[in-house]
């Protein structure tokens, strides 16, 4: 018996089918064991010797490959061709080992898609493992580790509140920090363009003024109304005719077929899916056979897909969408053993695959696959100038007409947010003029003016990074790997560093403090030119031309005295550097000239950085005198701060004060000091907060009543997801701070009972409407279905519940998505027990025959 480890259990079973009786396959679900998170997992003092500890719920599924590594005469080792895949692989053989039923014969095979053509290929050319590419994973994961467990004690020192640092996250997260600095500092520069409206033949075409008073425009030349209203008046009195017609022809050739990170840029402009949603679903297309791998960073296809996809092309069009000769590209990766095919159809007569965001994303590889071996676009480009009698003023239009379109009849790359120069401004408007139609015109043609209008513009600051942009760069300064970019973005919103709002990228305080530490303490090491040289040392590891330990110990020599040099600096010192350092983002100058570190509550004190137990804040050096504070991320003057609690005025009962604060969390108010003091949170829905509202908001939870059947008492409060009722241990959810104080007897009754029947929580036991039936599960037929619980949206098909991963959408969420979580959740749980019958009810004691009277 050969026994064939793979990563996956869909692609295990197809696997098998494919093979025949003799095989037994088997998945790992991944990586197996890991370096363990305490201190030591990594010693650079041996050689950077690692201790590895295997995964404790993949123990169920490791024991069942070492039965069957028991019986086997060959392990095959068949997971994913990279880089982790041979680590995955590496990691199987050593569990085995330790275990003492490593089969004598090991072998390592790949396959770059999951067809039957595919696989019988690959178990015919066997080879061992790649201990450079394995080399490579361990320096990487020894990197991360050290930098991690070596960097965050210190974070969480000298940085209060902060989380933890990543190698290459840090660098991401300084981007998008940096981006949102440029976008603080711009200014809008107002700028105004001049138009003409002409017609030729029945057709109206624009005219934008390109020279005026015997200089050459550019597009900010023109900065106020009254000089733009001069030189429209100067349109409008000149006579125009055509002076020039100048026509190029132009080709444009198709872009090629998808890497991992290409592929993630465009399905996150066309489709809007992130990241890791891109790649959750392309591993469903792979594992269902339907495209090649999808984490690659070439973009050459096998010569037999070539000929494929240009028969394709001829059946879908004619003879004429084909260039002459095949089209070749060249991959700009530097490691070729990591850089595989690109990712493509296995059949490009399938034009079809999967359904919802599967077929959306099949749909968009296979437009792209086919169109790279298509012929190019051939256009016509017409630039026309005009000029008045006097030559006072030049218009110019410039037009394009596709004579034919070769790749662009199925295929158009989609663009980012692109920026021209350094003004800030977008180039699109300069790219619509180019597509624009012009009709024939020749020199010495005086088509007619239709109108001359004069528009006012300001330059826009940069454009946040979106998923695309941000992976585009990251590709650009070569940080971080196609495999890696996925976790990277999440890694960054999961700790809070980040949010997305629009698909754009906004550095949060914690963000931004952490970068700014970094950047002042650890600047060599979230720099882009060292991260991408690290990139490069490791690139070579894994091509054999470096040493891992060599790269590690170069790394270590001079990381770890910086970080003991930070770590015995007083957290005093590391604030003050850091208020220098920020000193132009949390002070900024003045329109008034005024100095920006004035106190604007007391007028004599100084503002700066200070750190606390819940992150940093600016506060006044006259505390406790002045209590004026601002949180970190709120630069600027008093409008923004917190001049201190606010009196709202005094509890009549009590005659103690009530005030309004500020803390973490947001505002609140405060009746009273120290540990007797009462507190509740300002609800957003509370427009004018006022000594009334405050003393209600103090007093609850308000008693309603007693509820006519239970005899129990029914309440209405505020909680952390809003205001409710409670009675009983059963709530109802109200919809509004006003209905706290304002719902009665009756009402309460009935949306208690309405809660109870079908709305808020359901009891215990009680049986849940699924918020969606997926479908039959593909490989067991039990039915999937969407539910919703008290910790978020779950699936589950009857036996295994799974919870859904952060970033995946339940909304979006497919059958094979859902699938794939369960069987994963029902991999990893340990055996269930029988359970336990209920203990039989004890027989009612038989009563005893009535005694006769006497």
């Amino acid at each position: 018996m050969q026994l064939v480890i793979v990563e996956s259990p869909a692609k295990a079973k197809t696997i098998e089918k494919y093979l025949g009786g003799d095989y037994r396959v088997l998945a790992s679900y991944g990586h197996v064991r890991d370096l363990p998170a305490k201190d030591g997992s990594v010693n650079p003092d041996d050689g950077f010797a690692m201790e590895w500890e295997t995964y404790a719920d993949k123990s169920k599924q490791l024991k069942a490959i070492a039965d069957e590594a028991k019986k086997a005469d060959r392990l095959i080792l068949a997971t994913d061709p990279d880089r982790e895949g041979e680590a995955i692989s590496w990691h199987v053989q050593e569990v085995l080992r330790n275990r003492k039923v490593l089969p004598a014969d090991v072998e390592r095979v790949t396959f770059n898609a999951i067809t039957k053509p595919a696989i019988l290929a690959a178990m015919k050319a066997p080879r061992e493992l790649d201990t450079d590419l394995i080399d490579a994973y361990r320096a990487r994961r020894a990197l991360d580790y050290l930098v991690g467990f070596t960097l965050s004690p210190v974070l969480w020192r000298k940085l209060p509140g902060a989380k933890s640092a990543g190698r290459v996250q840090s660098v991401a997260l300084r981007l998008i920090v940096e981006r949102e600095r440029e976008i603080e500092v711009f200014r809008p520069q107002e700028y105004w363009s001049v138009e003409a409206a002409f017609e030729q033949d029945g057709t109206t075409f624009t005219a934008r003024l390109t020279q005026w008073e015997g200089r050459k425009l550019d597009r900010l030349s023109i900065g106020d109304e009254g000089t733009a209203n001069r030189a429209r008046a100067d349109v409008e009195a000149g006579r125009f005719s055509v002076a020039r017609v100048e026509t190029k022809p132009a080709t444009r050739n198709p872009p090629p077929p998808f890497t991992t990170s290409t592929l993630q840029q465009e399905a996150a402009r066309k489709l809007g899916f992130s990241a890791s949603h891109t790649m959750r679903v392309a591993q469903g297309l792979y594992e269902d056979g339907a495209i090649t791998y999808m984490r690659t960073d070439g973009v050459q296809m096998d010569g037999s897909a070539i000929d494929a996809a240009r028969k394709a092309v001829i059946e879908r069009y004619d003879g004429g969408y084909v260039p002459d000769k095949p089209r070749q590209y060249q991959t700009k990766a530097k490691n070729a053993q990591e850089a595989h095919e690109a990712i493509r159809p296995t059949d490009f007569g399938r034009d079809r695959a999967g359904s919802g965001d599967h077929g959306r994303l099949y749909e968009l590889i296979w437009k792209r696959a086919l169109a790279s071996q298509m012929a190019a676009a051939r256009m016509e480009r017409t630039s026309i100038e005009l000029e008045d009698g006097t030559g006072k003023a030049v218009l110019r239009a410039t037009g394009q007409v596709v004579l034919f379109p070769g790749y662009l009849a199925l295929y158009e790359e989609g663009r980012d947010d692109r920026v021209v120069g350094g003004s800030g401004q977008q180039a699109d408007a300069a790219d619509d003029e180019d597509s624009r139609r012009l009709p024939h015109l020749k020199s010495g043609d005086a088509p007619a003016k239709k109108g001359v209008a004069a528009e006012q513009h300001f330059t826009q600051p940069p454009p946040r990074f979106s998923d695309a942009s941000l992976i585009k760069r990251l590709e650009e300064l070569g940080i971080g790997r196609p495999s890696t970019y996925a976790s990277i973005i999440d890694v960054l919103k999961d700790r809070g560093y980040v949010r997305l709002e629009k698909n754009r990228f906004f550095a949060e305080e914690s963000g931004r403090l952490l970068t700014a530490f970094l950047e002042r303490f650890f600047e060599k090491y979230v720099s882009y030119d060292f991260t991408a040289g690290l990139e490069e040392e490791l690139d070579d590891v894994s091509g054999g031309r470096a040493q891992w330990q060599a790269v590690l110990d170069a790394f270590w020599r001079d990381f770890k005295p910086r970080t003991d040099e930070v770590k015995d600096r007083q957290p005093s010192e590391v604030t003050a550097a850091l208020d220098e350092f920020l000193s132009d983002y949390l002070f900024p100058p003045k329109d008034d000239g005024s100095d920006p570190r004035a106190c604007p509550s007391c007028g004599d004190g100084r503002l700066s950085l200070r750190g606390g137990r819940f992150g940093a804040f600016v506060a006044c050096s006259n505390y406790p005198e002045c209590k004026y504070t601002r949180r970190f991320a709120q630069p600027g003057g008093a409008e923004s701060g917190d001049t201190g609690p606010e009196e709202l005025g005094k509890d009549p009962e009590t005659g103690l004060p009530v005030e309004r604060k500020s803390g973490r969390f947001g505002p609140y108010i405060q009746l009273g000091e120290g540990k007797d003091a009462k507190r509740a949170s300002i609800p957003k829905d509370i427009g004018e907060l006022d000594l009334e509202w405050a003393l209600k908001l103090l007093s609850l939870p308000r008693e309603i009543g007693v509820h006519p059947e239970s005899g129990k008492t029914i309440t209405a409060s505020i909680g952390r997801y809003g205001p409710y009722l409670a009675h009983d241990g059963k709530y109802a959810r109200l919809t509004s701070t006003a209905e706290v104080f304002e719902t009665g007897m009756n009402a309460a009754v009935v949306k208690l009972a309405e809660a109870a029947a079908n709305g808020g929580r359901p009891a215990r036991g009680a049986a849940r409407e699924p918020l969606k039936v997926l479908g039959k599960h593909p490989r067991t037929e039990a039915e999937i279905r969407l539910m919703e619980g008290r910790y978020g949206a779950y699936v589950t098909d009857g036996e295994t519940n799974a919870t859904l991963p952060k970033g995946l959408e339940k909304d979006a969420l497919t059958l094979e998505e859902a699938a794939q979580l369960i069987d994963a959740r029902a991999a990893a749980a340990p055996a269930k027990k029988g359970r336990k019958k209920p203990a039989a009810k004890k027989a009612a004691p038989k009563k005893k025959p009535a005694a006769k009277k006497a």
